[in-house]
């Protein structure tokens, strides 16, 4: 199989459906929050570190209807639900752990680039500004 661009990333191919799937910020945090187990709704977003509540159901609606998590909810008063991935959402268990481990080593170096570049766009922008001369007794484009 071919690796070129057109050929793996059609838009109907399965490599871009599972990218769609994950790319989420919101979806990467909460299938790696699920890989040590089943999790409420309130300990998941207590995990999360940010995610609203109605975030994350969308999130976990999402992640159900593609077949990665579950939803188990049990006949108790007051009433249980709590969230795992399925065996499906196990696969995934491997490239997030690769991905937080590349996070980790390179997100430095990441925020590093990132204040640079934007450093670069300010000098830019500011050697782009015109600068008008004072106005005063001396300048016709006093009003």
């Amino acid at each position: 199989m071919s690796l070129r661009p057109g050929i793996v990333f059609l838009s109907d191919c399965p490599a871009l459906l599972a990218m769609e799937i994950i790319a989420s910020k919101w979806s990467m945090v909460t299938l790696f929050a699920l890989t040590d187990g089943p999790l409420r709704h309130g300990e998941l977003v207590e995990l999360s570190g940010g995610i609203s509540r109605k975030v994350l159901t969308q999130t976990l609606r999402r992640l159900q209807a593609n077949g990665l998590v579950e939803r188990h909810a049990y006949a108790e008063a007051p009433p249980r639900v709590e969230y795992g991935l399925t065996d499906l959402g196990r696969t995934l268990e491997e490239p997030i752990r690769m991905l937080t481990a590349w996070a980790r080593e390179n997100g430095e170096a990441v925020v590093t680039f990132r204040e640079a570049a934007e450093a670069a766009r300010t000098i830019e922008a500011d050697r782009a500004t015109p600068v008008e001369p004072p106005r005063g007794e001396g300048n016709p484009s006093r009003f």
